[in-house]
């Protein structure tokens, strides 16, 4: 397969690359946060639970990005926020077993409401791998807007939010995320740079692991956008692979220097 550099076409993937930063702009703290709690598949419970919030929506007739849609993704998200909130209060030791349940379960109810659907297959592609390049204006302000105050809650107020605030701004978040890229680049954007940046030094500058996991994100949805673009390659998948691929890279530049420094310290 050769690339075809007349594919680039900025018109088409300029918005798909702002919606990819905009999903960034917030996935990166709060998946920092998430990997320090220990709680790495809770996105991918949250975004299964909007996406049937989604299905749901449709199912009663109200389709695209439409209020009622974002009201039904919202409603979903924040009932499976709260149902966390009281697991990780009752059951701490099970937490991550819940939340896998939970995953499957949304995504096992979203087929069944979806078997009578004969567009069931490709709506339920879109949910999992998203339509990044066709995402419209409308979709970028609210994204924008979304971002905007939960980086505000979330730098202003940071752990004064508590385990219910958390996953409040965090349903919110992905609620409004699954629906611009979906449910694999959800869980990409808030996994792979917190994991890229794992051994970033903190302590005195915080702020470097930051910097770190955006460079990180915003690299792997360039290069994957681009990849997609020239090799006529899913975008979502592409992206997915290409964050996954300079995540690894990361760690294994990080395992590398340690070895090193392990190498040089006297016995």
């Amino acid at each position: 397969m050769s690339p075809d550099l007349t594919a680039i076409d900025w018109s088409v993937l300029g918005p798909a690359f702002a919606a990819g930063l905009l999903v960034l702009a917030t996935h990166v703290p709060l998946g920092i946060e998430v990997l320090r709690r220990g709680i790495i598949f809770i996105d991918l419970a949250i975004a299964q639970i909007a996406a049937l919030g989604v299905i749901s929506a449709n199912l009663l007739g109200w389709e695209g990005d439409s209020l009622a849609v974002q009201v039904c993704a919202a409603l979903a998200a924040l009932a499976g926020a709260l149902v966390l909130t009281l697991a990780e209060r009752l059951w701490p030791e099970m937490l991550e077993a819940l939340i896998g349940l939970s995953f499957v379960l949304a995504a096992s109810l979203g087929i069944l409401l979806l078997a009578g659907n004969p567009h069931g297959g490709e709506h339920l592609k879109d949910l999992l791998a998203g339509q990044i390049l066709w995402v419209s204006p409308r979709q970028l302000i609210v994204a924008a807007v979304v971002a905007a105050v939960v980086l505000i809650l979330w730098f202003g107020r940071g752990a004064r939010l508590g385990r219910g605030g958390f996953y409040l701004l965090f349903s919110i978040t992905v609620t409004i995320s699954v629906q611009l890229v979906g449910v694999y680049l959800v869980f990409a954007s808030l996994i792979a740079p917190a994991v890229a940046t794992r051994g970033a030094e903190s302590g005195a500058a915080p702020w470097r692991r930051l910097v770190g996991g955006y460079a990180v994100g915003a690299a792997g949805y360039a290069i994957g956008l681009i990849l997609s673009a020239l090799f006529d390659l899913p975008s979502g998948a592409a992206i997915v692979c290409a964050m996954c691929a300079l995540a690894l890279a990361a760690i294994l530049l990080g395992s590398r220097g340690n070895l090193k420094i392990a190498a040089t310290k006297p016995e």
